[in-house]
């Protein structure tokens, strides 16, 4: 027979003070009502053993229940008295069952049920829901599927609070298909069964399910109350369903409950995942009371929506109002901080988890390895992965993608291997990480092996971005027939990415039969971009075919093709600073431009030559050398010089391809002012330093 932990029960006896005033006939609200210390339920234990009220079990059990539930830290009082029970009764097992599950002691009050049956004390309906809560608290669903027979044996199932505690213990448990049969067969479902279902599938991430649960509510015009509507509405954003969205959102405005904040930052939640950012902040701007999930929801509302300077901006004024974050605005915050190179704001919030001693899960950690990767740094991207406690496929491709990025290919690779060591089963997405660590490290047959290994050994079936990877690999090393070969035989038809990546490979290989053939093949598949006329451009300008290569710039002319405005963004102090090409918009633009122009003239000096190849094309011929003198990263960079401390690292981020006069511009700066400059483009990063880049000029 199982038994109360010895632990659990106290070692001597408890003796009563008997110095409480008159007691009334009746005892109950006293005990229940007035008494509130340890020092009350002295005394009236103490009045109930002189009065022999004592052996009253409904007495005896209203002692239990303030000792065991509603006062704090009397448990080994409760546990006392209740062993001094000769026999106790199924309500005395109950109070003892639920106040030890409600102390954090699930288990232990399912050694008490296992006690009670061997007892020969028949469980009634608030024994079997008490019982089922605790499983529920300690994920217990053998012990939960256990007591659900005897429910079933005893007849209990048709009491409609058993079976929703049945229902959110299966819930709990994972369970789904058990929870929703017995859900779908009760013969009546209080909201709080419909509730219970909808809570386990949010917790499974089911959305769809919730969604299709609530409408399946509203057919049968169940009512619903606040926790239905913050479910709904949370299904709601994951699933982009804006139109059911909108009509939770028109109830609650129509019964005036926008007062209610949890339901209020639900609504702005759905909103800003949706789609509709701005709704959610008129949303946000009128809330009286805004807690830290109402600020981390519009926060995380417009990094999920790229507008990342109104992210930051955002927790700039979270932070003037003292409200401390917490995990979810952490990692919006720094995928917001990563996708801008904000690495100073990026920083403090790697210092603020740090100083709160707060534990580096597996989703906070993962978006400091992104960040620090999408900033150049990733020294420190792959300290943050060493401190990790626990690490997911998630959290190592992110290090083994960061690690591609930033040229380090053999080191990438490394940490493949350490990945498999530990048994971790990559993804699709860990391929293309892989594959472009290859790339950048020239591993063709590297490349060649995991690809084939990725179906073989994995049973992955390669995506196009997989045989993308492959024509970059091939591309890169000059294996430009094969290239060819290889996209003509793929499975599926390429797309103008893949071409564009063959495109770029001539470039860098000056081959123009293949890289005409691309170009023909982009064009085939959409109109071609400004940068694909520019490609194969450079092709002709590198191979000595000035004339075709000039033939092909007035196209674009001709065709009114816009090339996208190059845009550069440095932080400093804290403050993401924009630059545009030519831009005066600055508030130091004279300043940056006289910097830019001394810049220019210094390191002219040391060798360098204006590529005017790379000027704005509709600049006159004696402004070209200006224009590209002009272009966003020298400005930003021109910024960065004469705002830092000497031999500091410069880190800039640009939207485009760094063109090639700005490369070689940039490799004599480093060398020129003795600085590692770090350059984020569409592609890749560039690491300058000491006149070289660690793209070995090809990107």
């Amino acid at each position: 027979m199982a038994a109360i932990p010895a632990s659990l029960v106290p070692a001597k006896t408890i003796t009563g003070i008997t110095t409480i005033p008159q007691f009334p006939e009746n005892p109950k609200s006293i005990i229940l009502q007035k008494c509130r210390t340890r020092r009350d339920l002295n005394q009236i234990h103490a009045h109930l053993i002189k009065t022999r009220l004592i052996f009253n079990p409904s007495l005896t059990e209203n002692l239990l229940e303030s000792a065991a539930i509603i006062l704090p830290n009397a448990m080994d009082y409760a546990l006392s008295i209740f062993r001094k029970i000769d026999e106790p009764k199924s309500s005395a097992y109950n109070v003892m069952i639920r106040a030890l599950t409600y102390q954090q002691s699930p288990d232990e009050a399912l050694l008490l049920f296992k006690q009670m049956c061997a007892n020969a004390v028949l469980p009634d309906e608030f024994t079997f829901s008490s019982a089922f809560k605790a499983c529920s608290k300690f994920i217990g669903l053998v012990e939960g599927q256990q007591i659900h027979a005897h429910v079933v044996k005893r007849g209990f199932q048709s009491y409609g609070f058993v079976e929703n505690t049945l229902i959110h213990m299966y819930a709990v448990c994972s369970d789904m298909v058990v929870a929703r049969m017995v859900f779908d067969g009760m013969p009546e479902r209080d909201l709080v069964a419909w509730n219970a279902m909808l809570a386990g599938y949010a917790k499974r991430g089911c959305w769809e399910e919730v969604v299709s649960l609530f409408l399946k509510m509203r057919e049968m015009d169940v009512g619903f109350n606040d926790v239905t509507m913050i479910t709904a509405l949370t299904a709601c954003g994951r699933v982009a369903n804006l139109e059911l969205g909108e009509c939770i959102a028109q109830y609650i405005e129509a019964n005036g409950l926008k007062g209610n904040i949890n339901l209020t930052t639900s609504l702005l939640d759905m909103y800003a995942k949706c789609g509709q950012v701005d709704t959610a902040r008129i949303l946000f701007d009128q809330m009286k009371q805004r807690d830290v999930v109402a600020w981390s929801a519009m926060i995380s509302g417009y990094s999920q929506a790229n507008r990342c300077y109104e992210a930051l901006s955002l927790f700039n004024e979270m932070q003037k109002a003292n409200v401390d974050p917490n995990e979810v605005t952490m990692v919006s915050v720094l995928y917001s901080c990563g996708v801008l190179g904000a690495l100073e704001t990026g920083k403090w919030v790697h210092f603020y988890i740090k100083k709160k001693k707060l534990k580096l899960t597996v989703t906070l950690g993962t978006a400091l390895i992104d960040f620090y990767a999408k900033c150049g740094l990733i020294d420190s991207a792959v300290e943050v992965f060493g401190k990790m406690t626990t690490k997911n496929i998630v959290s190592w491709t992110a290090i083994i993608q960061g690690l591609a990025s930033n040229g380090e290919g053999r080191r990438a690779l490394e940490f493949f291997r350490l990945m498999q060591e530990a048994k971790v089963e990559p993804n699709d997405v860990t391929f293309i990480g892989v594959l472009s660590a290859c790339s950048h490290a020239g591993l063709v047959e590297e490349g060649r092996t995991l690809f084939l290994r990725m179906s073989k050994d994995y049973g992955i079936e390669p995506r196009i971005e997989h045989y993308g990877c492959m024509v970059d690999i091939l591309g890169r090393a000059g294996l430009l027939d094969e290239a060819l070969q290889f996209i003509k035989s793929m499975p599926m038809e390429p797309n103008v990415i893949v071409w564009r990546t063959l495109l770029a490979s001539c470039r860098a290989h000056k081959n123009v039969p293949i890289g005409e053939e691309s170009f023909r093949q982009i064009i085939q598949l959409e109109p071609a971009h400004s940068g694909d006329y520019i490609l194969l451009s450079n092709i002709y300008g590198l191979a000595g075919r000035t004339k075709d290569a000039l033939k092909l710039r007035s196209q674009i002319r001709e065709l009114g093709i816009e090339k996208s405005p190059g845009c550069s963004l440095i932080e400093l102090g804290g403050v993401v600073h924009e630059f545009f090409s030519e831009d005066h918009e600055h508030s130091h633009s004279k300043e940056i431009y006289r910097a830019t122009e001394e810049m220019i003239k210094r390191i002219k000096s040391a060798g360098y030559e204006p590529n005017i190849g790379d000027a704005r094309l509709d600049a006159e011929e004696e402004a070209k050398e200006t224009s590209v003198s002009h272009h966003s990263e020298k400005l930003a960079i021109a910024f960065g010089l004469i705002n830092t401390q000497p031999g500091s690292t410069i880190t800039i981020s640009k939207n485009l391809r760094i063109c090639t006069d700005c490369h070689n511009a940039t490799k004599i700066i480093s060398k020129v002012y003795k600085r590692e400059v770090i350059v984020r483009d569409r592609n890749r990063f560039h690491h300058f330093k000491e006149g070289s880049c660690s793209c070995n000029d090809y990107w």
